[in-house]
């Protein structure tokens, strides 16, 4: 198995090393080539999601990247990552690769809570520890969309098909069980693949 980590901004190394951990191998995606290489899943880390979206653009990714996630390769998005993949963001115009349907809010928490930890569950795994940094949520699904996690009633966690996101960082806790839960989600896939 080999996971490709959008690497042109934020969190990348961080996911690198827990996948790691689970003898996984992953390679960054810094450009055109890269994202053409085989991969069984992609990982959109966490980060400024505005700058991450320019920089796609400019270095030619965006659209083998969308193409990619829109044939249903396994994708994993933390923070910045979930809004580039939101089919809306609250209070902008902006939409990235618009593949899960949710509505996200941006920076949602604000500067008091601006970043902190705690401990929740989430569907399928459990009680884990999730890093919030400057973090968005979801504020609303759309059909299809299964809500994996809250935190003060808030969407923190979503799984839409093959896509799976979530407003925290796990790669920043140490703890591997979400992105051991994303892995399944690709061996699923692959099983599927085989039998066709």
């Amino acid at each position: 198995m080999r996971i490709g980590i959008l690497a042109v901004q934020g969190a990348f190394k961080e996911h690198a090393n827990i996948l790691e951990k689970l003898s996984v191998e992953s390679f960054e995606i810094r450009k055109r080539q890269d994202i053409e290489r085989d991969c069984d899943g992609i990982i959109l880390p966490g980060g400024e999601s505005t700058v991450m979206g320019k920089l796609i653009k400019e270095l030619e990714i965006f659209d083998v990247l969308k193409e990619k996630i829109e044939n249903k390769i396994p994708v994993f998005g933390t923070c910045a990552g979930m809004i580039l993949l939101a089919s809306q963001i609250e209070d902008s115009k902006t939409v990235h690769f618009g593949t899960l349907p949710v509505i996200v809010k941006r920076n949602a928490y604000g500067r008091q809570l601006g970043s902190f930890r705690t401990e929740q569950k989430m569907e399928n795994i459990g009680v884990i520890p999730m890093e919030f940094i400057r973090a968005p949520y979801v504020k609303e699904v759309k059909d299809g969309v299964k809500v994996l996690a809250t935190v003060e009633r808030h969407i923190v966690a979503v799984q839409y098909e093959n896509q799976l996101a979530t407003a925290f960082h796990p790669e920043l806790t140490g703890n591997t069980s979400v992105h051991e839960y994303f892995l399944e989600i690709i061996k699923k896939r692959n099983k599927f693949i085989n039998k066709i």
